[in-house]
């Protein structure tokens, strides 16, 4: 097992450019990952939900994940290799670990809805074949089944799961798994921007974030003083993301943030079928935060070190 990942801070999940014709746009997608780099994220997700790995071949995912190790120097890289297949997952993290992912997130198998010792087998048949660090993911609104503490609390013990990305919106059962696997070298993670500041209180380490992607530097350094135990700073830093945190929500993920994405001339808003562009409804708002935050960035940057922050 590789054991020099430090799975604390922020790690963007990050979307997957595509040109006209919905290939893959990997000039962009470096261009991308180079620019979160530079802004001091902890490490890069690529082909997760927000990547729209559900669209993607096999060949695809590969490919991604080789662009994204690339383009970066300094940071680890965390493969998205799950699915509803243990066999077709396997087969997923043993190329993305091939292709030298530093590490993978593993979506709990979708659709079938397999009990918690099913869940159990899975993920532990994919710890014991691949020799890098791993992360189980919990999203139910997704997947139709939780991960539950005490299965989080049994797969932590496994050498290669190194962590658990919380995306349930349970803080009940997010702050037990924190407590129950203290003495486990085993990360919580925040799966859902809104609940990042709470999810630190109760011993999540950090976050594998959507609105990274728009607010890289404002994200970090929000994760950084709860981290820190200044959590006034906290409190105002995710105050100020607030409205960002709602607006990448208002439509499914990643259909808000590829547009956020494209107003700040990121990379392409195009979705692949059957995800569709943001409703017209939404996009007056959401441009709105978006300038907001950059006035914001804009009066701190004149302000200066004298200023008020």
């Amino acid at each position: 097992m590789t054991d020099d990942i430090d799975f604390t801070g922020v790690f963007p999940a990050m979307c997957t450019p595509f040109d006209e014709d919905e290939r893959i746009d990997f000039e962009t997608l470096r261009t991308d990952a180079q620019r979160l780099e530079r802004a001091g994220v902890d490490g890069l997700v690529p082909v997760g939900s927000t990547g729209e790995s559900a669209t993607l071949t096999h060949e695809e995912h590969v490919q991604v994940v080789e662009a994204v190790i690339d383009a970066v120097s300094d940071v680890p890289v965390i493969a998205g290799s799950g699915s509803n297949n243990t066999r077709e997952a396997l087969e997923l993290s043993e190329r993305a670990a091939d292709a030298g992912a530093d590490g993978l997130l593993l979506i709990s198998p979708y659709y079938n809805k397999p009990e918690q010792r099913g869940l159990v087998e899975h993920y532990r048949t994919i710890a014991d074949a691949v020799d890098v660090p791993q992360i189980v993911y919990n999203v139910p609104s997704r997947t139709g089944r939780s991960i539950e503490p005490d299965t989080a609390v049994s797969l932590a013990s496994h050498e290669n799961i190194a962590g658990y990305k919380a995306a349930s919106g349970d803080l009940g059962l997010i702050g037990e798994i924190a407590e129950r696997t203290t003495d486990e070298d085993f990360a919580v993670l925040s799966g859902d921007d809104a609940l990042t500041l709470p999810m630190l209180s109760v011993g999540a380490t950090g976050a594998i974030s959507v609105a990274a992607n728009i607010e890289p530097e404002r994200t970090c350094a929000m994760v950084g003083a709860a981290l820190d135990g200044d959590y006034a700073r906290a409190r105002e830093l995710h105050h100020e993301l607030g409205p960002l945190f709602r607006e990448l929500f208002v439509e499914t993920n990643p259909i808000p943030v590829k547009e956020a994405m494209q107003i700040r001339g990121y990379g392409p808003a195009r979705m692949r079928p059957p995800l569709s562009r943001l409703a017209e409804e939404y996009r007056d708002d959401l441009e709105a935060v978006l300038a907001d935050l950059e006035d914001d960035s804009a009066a701190v940057a004149n302000a200066g070190p004298e200023g008020d922050r």
